[in-house]
């Protein structure tokens, strides 16, 4: 038996080193052992001196009373009850005494262990420069040492109590307190030592007191509807005050413990403390309570008027809303359509949704079916022709899953399909005349190391590598069928036989000790997705949830964003992180993470972090080199994170930075709020503003997700690269009230990261503003749009998918824009393709199969808007009239001469977009597709018919008593 414990043991000993082993080895391949070195050397030190401490100071307390124990004892019944269980224990009394202290040792140490980052951020502070407001004291205070300080006291107060309890326990074990005692019922060694302690205890409550009073600066409260962080007039008037009496209390209390040594009674102490318990109920609880209830509340927006000033002000420096622009626009619904459509905004107005098309990708540039594109893709720029393109960009990514289930084993899943390979893009702007993305060449970007090792959607780990002259066996470039050897040194060697066996029991899979494919010159890849290698080096940061590739200087590298963050900064308010970043992307999305549920009140982009996809190697540069938080960390891991300077020199990658959408995320849900700086407005809530529901996702509770755009906001000399979002009122109303963007270009050094605000007038019934979700009702309850969508359906046959709803400032107004896409309802080719365009100005709406021809028809006249007003956000017929079929399928309901050469253009582009669609289902022999286009195109003719008056067109779809049979459809001839 005990062999059998002793080889469980090892066993068990031997997984926890290849755990830790490994690890040091991933360390080492990425050049960063000094971090994983620093974290466990922390982690260690923190172990041994706090868990040394608590085990030594409760053992050695608990030794001391055994050695305190009276010599003789009054004989009683306790006394002769107690004789029994001290003969037990008397053979095991050291054995028991050491392993109990290790065991408390052991738990200290451990959570100990957990506060590293407290730790290291308060052995490297750094001055922030700026004071608080009620005590004057530097913003480090509260960031980097009041945390600690509180572990210290929250570990003072276990160690001493553990301490109280294990010494009366050993006390009244061995006699040194009488609970059926007549006379004294302890000992005077008893008395000394418990005194000693217990005023230790009590002295360790006054320093509490103290420090309660700085908490206070960042402690949660609510000030009348609001969630409120920092002093509130009770607390500075009541509690403050209350918390000083308390400390002093406290003090003398200790004193009389201490004062104990020499007395022979408890009486004085138990006056003191009972006289700490009895103020710490009146004067720190029921005083701030009436004080609140008789001062405050009558007259609360008034007494807090001060506090939520500081508010205001701590929480827009804390998440760089101070750094707002805002300016007022007064638009209302009289957009200049004709300078909207000439304008630069209009035209880079993003048609391809990176939400929607990624099957399209997928169907177009997947190349083999073990190829994936990630869900949803991603947005960047380049310059194509000298010119800055708005693209939608992604990496093919490797999907074993997809692989036939005959290639499903482990030698193709694990040393074949190892990685990925290219970049596409297309421009965001401009779809082919089928709808689809428009692909650049793949010679547009130059050339570039393509393989794609690192990425996504990488395997969980893949063995590469082969010696010189041998076979190559990983699969790769899709187009070419042929295969490679990883040449990078991005991986852990594992030719060993040791490094074989230390990651068989990492992984629990015995095929990396028998299978052939490990040599000599083997490595092993894992935790490869960008996110997952930024935080381990560097896990002190906050990484954005979607990283993006990008082609630079001839390698395909991920783009991630780092935050510094902290939940100490004085009166500001806290933000939970997953709440405030969570949309419909990140819940549907398998590459967009939300953040953790972590409440912060302070955070910044403080880091720039690339991942190169084929060599792994991951650098930091420092983004904002002022954030005193990213200076005590570079402080704490000397090394890890290079000056902004090496960013700024290399250009390429520079062009390719922007503004991180999770700090936009944040800064718009407390701006939404924050954008108040009255007071007393602030205090009323009405004022605030929300962010709306998505209205072309099925799931409407959730945000509209940030939009890059390139945009040129009202008052600026140029577009720029931007991220943008809408807000409404609070409560039921659905106008627009403001749009917010900022610069995403940092080549601009004086613009970037510049957040702008638009407000819109709220008052007045004219110069209300459709906010998305009117926008998308108005697109919805128009008769000739209503109707496009139905024809796109073939009655079922497809599923519309709306794209993205751009809310877009232009020709004094604002012009929405969003595509519709269309996608058979069943079958293997079921991608989405780009079918037409909506567009409103908020009170006419119109379509088209390009934006141009959308915002010519909206320049015409458009149809008027029905079913909505931008006043209450309900719904209500409209006084305008009706559009006729005939009218509304050209997109206009203008009537006159001048209307119908557009009607009839619109209807002839119409009609050779679905001959052309019949024609590929033709070629597909999609016989159903096929048919229903022919349908479709005569009901189009018909309507050209009534516009020009020309004679009863013939039919071009079967009759009713048609069989509607493959046979019956011409079968394409093999040239096509």
């Amino acid at each position: 038996m005990p062999t059998v414990i002793i080889l469980v043991l090892l066993v068990i000993g031997f997984f926890a080193f290849a755990a830790y082993y490994s690890e040091l080895l991933w360390y080492r391949s990425v050049d960063e052992s000094g971090v994983f070195v620093r974290r466990i050397g922390v982690h260690v030190g923190l172990f041994l001196v706090f868990g040394a401490v608590l085990g030594g100071v409760v053992g050695g307390n608990a030794y001391l009373a055994f050695r305190l124990r009276p010599v003789y004892i009054p004989s009683s019944q306790e006394q002769q009850s107690l004789d029994r269980y001290r003969m037990a224990l008397e053979p095991v009394r050291r054995l028991l005494l050491i392993a109990a202290s290790v065991l408390l040792g052991v738990i200290a140490g451990l959570s100990a262990a957990t506060q590293w980052k407290t730790y290291l951020l308060w052995r490297h502070s750094t001055p922030f420069g700026s004071k608080d407001p009620q005590f004057g004291l530097d913003t480090s205070f509260f960031v980097f040492k009041l945390p600690w300080y509180r572990f210290l006291l929250d570990y003072g107060f276990s160690l001493l109590l553990l301490t109280i309890v294990a010494a009366t326990v050993v006390h009244y074990l061995y006699g040194g307190i009488r609970v059926q005692s007549g006379g004294d019922r302890t000992s005077d060694a008893a008395r000394v030592h418990l005194s000693v302690l217990l005023g230790l205890f009590v002295l360790l409550k006054a320093v509490a007191y103290v420090l309660d009073r700085y908490s206070l600066e960042v402690s949660d409260s609510t000030v009348g509807r609001s969630d409120f962080t920092g002093l509130t007039y009770t607390d500075i008037n009541a509690v403050l005050p209350a918390k000083t009496i308390l400390a002093w209390v406290a003090l003398i209390c200790a004193v009389l413990f201490f004062a104990n040594v020499w007395r022979r009674t408890w009486l004085l102490p138990g006056l003191g403390l009972g006289s700490l318990l009895v103020a710490a109920v009146l004067i720190g609880g029921l005083y701030p309570a009436l004080f609140h209830q008789l001062r405050v509340k009558p007259s609360e927006a008034d007494k807090e008027s001060g506090q939520i000033t500081r508010n205001i002000a701590a929480t827009r420096t804390a998440y760089g809303l101070d750094r707002v622009v805002a300016k007022s626009y007064t638009t209302a619904r009289d957009t200049d359509v004709a300078a909207a459509a000439s304008s630069p905004t209009l035209a880079a107005a993003r048609l391809i949704d990176p939400y929607v098309v990624s099957p399209t990708f997928t169907a177009s540039q997947q190349s083999q079916t073990w190829y994936e594109f990630p869900d949803p893709l991603d947005i960047d720029r380049y310059t194509i022709g000298g010119k800055q393109v708005e693209t939608v960009v992604a990496v093919r990514e490797v999907d074993a899953s997809k692989l036939n289930q005959s290639q499903r084993n482990w030698t193709n899943e694990r040393t074949v399909y190892t990685h990925g390979y290219g970049f596409v893009a297309a421009p965001a702007a401009q779809p082919d005349t089928e709808g689809e993305p428009k692909f650049f060449a793949a010679d547009a970007f130059g050339e570039y190391q393509q393989q794609i090792y690192f990425g996504e959607e990488s395997p969980e780990y893949s063995i590469v590598g082969a010696p010189p002259r041998s076979q190559p066996v990983e699969a790769d470039d899709p187009n070419a069928g042929t295969t490679s050897t990883y040449q990078g040194k991005g991986g852990v060697p594992i030719g060993g036989l040791f490094d074989r066996l230390v990651y068989a029991a990492k992984y629990r899979d015995t095929n990396l000790l028998l299978s052939s494919r490990v040599n000599s010159a083997s490595q092993i890849l894992y935790d490869r997705q960008p996110r997952e290698r930024v935080e381990k080096v560097a896990p002190w940061l906050t990484v954005d949830g979607d990283p993006y590739p990008a082609v630079v200087n001839g390698r395909i590298v991920w783009i991630v964003d780092g935050y510094t963050t902290s939940n100490s900064y004085p009166y500001s308010t806290r933000q939970e992180l997953g709440a405030a970043t969570t949309d419909i992307v990140t819940k549907t999305s398998s590459v967009v993470a939300a953040q953790d549920d972590r409440r912060v009140n302070y955070i910044r982009n403080s880091v720039k972090a690339t991942v190169d996809a084929y060599s792994g190697k991951v650098t930091l540069y420092a983004w904002d080199e002022t954030d005193p938080v990213l200076k005590a960390w570079r402080n704490a891991f000397p090394g890890t994170v290079l000056d902004r300077s090496f960013l700024e020199k290399d250009t390429q990658l520079l062009s390719h930075v922007r503004y991180p959408e999770d700090l936009f995320k944040v800064q718009r849900e407390l701006y939404s709020r924050y954008h108040v700086t009255d007071a007393k407005v602030f205090y009323s809530n009405n004022d605030f503003w929300r962010i709306p529901s998505d209205p072309t996702r099925s799931d409407e509770t959730q945000d509209v997700p940030p939009y890059y755009l390139t945009v040129q906001m009202p008052g600026t000399a140029k577009p720029s690269f931007s991220l943008t979002t809408p807000f409404v009122p609070i409560g039921n109303r659905e106008n627009l009230t403001a749009f917010m963007s900022v610069d995403s270009d940092p080549t601009d050094s004086t613009a970037y990261g510049t957040l702008r605000v638009l407000l819109v007038p709220t008052s007045g019934s004219g110069s209300q503003t459709f906010g998305p979700q009117l926008a998308q009702s108005s697109f919805k309850s128009n008769v000739g749009i209503a109707q496009q969508i139905s024809l796109l359906s073939r009655g079922g046959a497809s599923e519309v998918d709306y794209g993205n709803l751009l809310t877009l400032p232009a020709g004094g107004g604002f012009v929405y824009v969003e595509p519709v896409y269309v996608k058979p309802a069943s079958g293997t080719a079921r991608f989405p393709t780009l079918q037409l365009v909506l567009v409103s100005d908020g009170t006419n709406a119109a379509y088209g199969s390009t934006l141009e021809a959308a915002l010519q028809n909206l320049a015409q006249g458009g149809s008027p808007t029905t079913g909505a007003t931008g006043g209450s956000g309900g719904t209500g017929s409209s006084t305008s009239p009706t559009p006729s079929p005939s009218a509304s399928s050209g997109g206009t309901t203008t009537g006159g001469a001048t209307a119908v050469p557009a009607q009839v253009t619109a209807l002839v582009d119409e009609a050779l977009r679905i001959y052309q669609e019949g024609q590929r289902d033709l070629q597909a022999k999609d016989t159903v597709g096929y048919l229903s286009a022919q349908t479709r195109l005569q009901a189009v003719l018909q309507q050209l018919q009534q516009l020009t008056g020309s004679a009863t067109l013939p039919s071009v779809g079967p009759s009713s008593s048609a069989s509607a049979t493959p046979s019956a459809v011409p079968s394409p001839s093999p040239s096509g």
